[in-house]
């Protein structure tokens, strides 16, 4: 009866829709577990929906169906919003002890309000108002289900019973994989009777199975299914930091097998493992990768002209990646596109790559997690060392050594002529030795003879323009024509416009010299809202009020601090002669920042005018009953030497029109993005009080 609800259900009209993302059925038809996600429509305010950005929201629904122990588990929770909101709702169908004619119902929910745009309160209402109507139309619902199935003439349903072929011994030890590498229940639970909430706190966030404690195992079906081979330490250490960025990153977390291929990149060192993966985690959230194969189409040129592609797999089941890099006009193409669309083009290609690594895992069952490249040089010469088409490709070396560890299985490189070791005295530096160590160069025909490519690749997919049957779909490369070839200022703002098609800008804050953003407000009683990352050092963030507009903007040339800033900006509105008191007026308490912290808040406005958002550098307070310095803050002074630091931002005005209600709060929420932060704090401020209140969550 509680399956006929899906894929949608008219008694619950938020329920729009639902797709099967996984689902698992025992050889013995004992255990049957299937993942849905579903599409609801919110009843939320307008303007809420607005500020969010969505229209629909989206959870994942797990049930699972045991007919040996008799049970249906029903786990829940928010994809949409995950990192400011946690949902879990679990539900429980078992058989009366005392009496197996009767069917017992246990539900519970909780709900986790971490950040949202400083509407925590309305959120709150509003999950509890739709939480109590399911909880008042659940048994109206399964009743007409039932009454619709007895109408159908079914009014029994055959108790289960092994298999005759199964031994009962062999049914008892049964280990089963997860349904994905996302969620995983472990049999141990059904045989030793654990009650609901013990079974349910095995499962995991939304992102991949986790433990409860460090000490927690991974399931053994699970780790060879999808990760490969692991030690007891190196499982301990993957338990670990992906706690680790559960209890601190408000991002996206990502899968065990990609925080797995960092940890191999650093030798299972945790500390240094950690490091590299939040400089991608910010990376990634900077320049939007995740979304890249879904909102970045490339260009023409690169379709008709790059000559690189997919084509099939190796032996060993890892997707294979054909470049005909001799067959290149690299000189071309960086003329014709420039710099950054041909290292985005190559992070679309890494993209896929991880996309097909999953496919393939699935589709061989066992944990393929790297694929192969075959670089056929045929046709490379001296044009191909063009210097700053080598600079261009010692940048993509650069950033996908950082970004994607561990990523490639095998290189083959064929066909080597006598200029390859010039080009590969040039890269070779920057290319980290163990992935120098999966390199295998053939020069002339020699991947022809023994231990060449057919000891890597079946007979069947070898391309065809290296002697075999298969036909490659991989473009053949070839000049660019000179027509498609554009200016140094065109390809700089093409650059500039790749680069920043993020929602989010990058800033440099020096000690001195402040990062301001100037926002007009015509309206009173607008909202200013705000996220953003401390990408390096210590910060203060203020927010003032000014009547009369600042001069315009000045960018800090940064000459006093010889420093250059390729990868942000430095504005500066207050100027030097103006009194605070007299000249503008701070509206909010500074907040202080750490390195590491994601912040997220709003403020309400009382007046039209102008206000300055402003990140500025934070000293260290000098020692209160000493005037030695302490150890700490030297040693804080040797590492930001420098007195540069570094954010990540994105603000948004929404209008007063847009209101329904008064608004009069600042909300903003910390949580610790590296590993200089193991907690999440959060401040509050309120327009009609002056009380500050911190509380710390985990």
């Amino acid at each position: 009866a509680y399956e006929r609800r899906f894929p949608t259900c008219p008694l619950i009209p938020m329920f729009v829709a639902s797709d099967t993302v996984n689902e698992y059925k025992s050889e013995d038809g004992a255990i049957h577990v299937i993942e849905r996600r579903c599409k609801l429509d919110i009843d939320a305010p307008r303007l809420l929906k607005k500020i969010a950005g969505v229209d629909y929201v989206y959870f994942v629904q797990k049930n699972s169906l045991n007919r040996r122990e008799r049970t249906l588990h029903i786990e829940a929770y928010n994809e949409t919003f995950s990192n400011r909101v946690i949902i879990n709702e679990h539900c429980c169908y078992t058989v009366h002890p005392d009496n197996e004619d009767w069917t017992c119902f246990e539900q519970s929910a909780s709900l986790d309000i971490k950040s949202f745009f400083g509407f925590e309160s309305t959120v709150e209402k509003i999950a509890m108002k739709q939480y109590t109507s399911n909880i008042k139309k659940g048994k109206e619902i399964i009743e007409y289900y039932l009454k619709q199935l007895e109408e159908e003439g079914i009014t029994f349903v055959p108790r289960w019973t092994p298999p005759v072929a199964c031994k009962s011994e062999s049914s008892a030890s049964h280990t089963r994989r997860p349904v994905s590498p996302a969620i995983n229940i472990p049999d141990s639970a059904t045989k030793e009777g654990l009650n609901n909430k013990e079974i349910l706190n095995t499962s995991s966030s939304p992102s991949e199975p986790t433990a409860g404690t460090p000490d927690d195992k991974l399931d053994a079906d699970y780790i060879k299914r999808y990760l490969g081979d692991l030690t007891p330490m190196q499982e301990s250490c993957l338990i670990r930091l992906r706690q680790w960025l559960q209890e601190t990153h408000k991002g996206k977390i990502p899968k065990d097998e990609h925080i797995l291929r960092f940890l191999r990149a650093r030798d299972f060192n945790i500390d240094k493992a950690r490091e590299i993966l939040c400089q991608s985690l910010t990376w990634r959230k900077q320049h939007q990768v995740d979304y890249i194969l879904d909102t970045w189409n490339p260009p023409q040129v690169l379709q008709d002209y790059y000559a690189g592609g997919w084509h099939h797999h190796d032996k060993d089941g890892r997707p294979l990646y054909v470049l005909r890099l001799g067959q290149m006009d690299t000189k071309g193409l960086v003329r014709a596109l420039g710099e950054e669309a041909l290292l985005r083009y190559v992070l679309s290609i890494n993209e896929e790559g991880l996309r097909r690594c999953e496919e393939n895992t699935k589709v061989f069952g066992r944990p393929i997690s790297s694929w192969t490249c075959l670089v056929d040089l045929e046709g490379l010469n001296m044009r191909h060392l063009w210097r700053p088409g080598v600079k261009a490709l010692l940048r993509i070396i650069e950033v996908v050594e950082a970004n994607y560890p561990e990523t490639l299985g095998r290189l083959l490189i064929l066909r080597a002529p006598r200029v390859f070791p010039v080009l590969w005295t040039l890269v070779s530096p920057f290319i980290d030795d163990n992935t120098r160590k999966k390199f295998l160069i053939y020069a002339g025909n020699d991947y022809q003879g023994p231990g060449g490519l057919l000891d890597y690749i079946d007979k069947e997919i070898i391309p065809d323009f290296l002697g075999g049957e298969c036909m490659c779909e991989v473009p053949e490369g070839g000049l660019v024509p000179k027509s498609l070839y554009r200016t140094a200022e065109e390809l700089e703002n093409e650059d500039i416009k790749l680069w920043t098609e993020t929602i989010y800008q990058s800033a440099s804050v020096f000690k001195g010299a402040p990062h301001e953003v100037l926002i007009q407000i015509v309206d009173a009683s607008s909202v200013i809202t705000w996220d953003f990352d401390v990408c390096k050092g210590d910060i203060v963030f203020n927010i003032f009020h000014s009547k009369r507009a600042p001069q315009p903007p000045k960018k800090d040339s940064l000459g006093a601090h010889s420093i250059t800033s390729p990868g942000g900006n430095n504005v500066q509105l207050i100027d030097k002669v103006w009194q605070l008191g007299r000249d503008y007026s701070m509206v909010e308490s500074p907040l202080i920042c750490k390195e590491g912290e994601s912040v997220q808040g709003s403020h309400v406005t009382r007046w039209p005018g102008f206000y300055i958002l402003q990140w500025k550098f934070h000293s260290m307070p000098a020692c209160a009953t000493t005037n030695l310095p302490r150890v700490d803050d030297v040693l804080a002074s040797l590492q930001v030497s420098s007195h540069k630091c570094k954010v990540m931002y994105y603000t948004e005005v929404i209008g007063s029109e847009d209101f329904r209600g008064s608004m009069t709060s600042l909300e903003s929420s910390h949580s610790g993005f590296s590993q200089l932060s193991a907690a999440t704090t959060s401040s509050s401020q309120s327009h009609s009080s002056s009380m500050i209140s911190r509380w710390r969550f985990c």
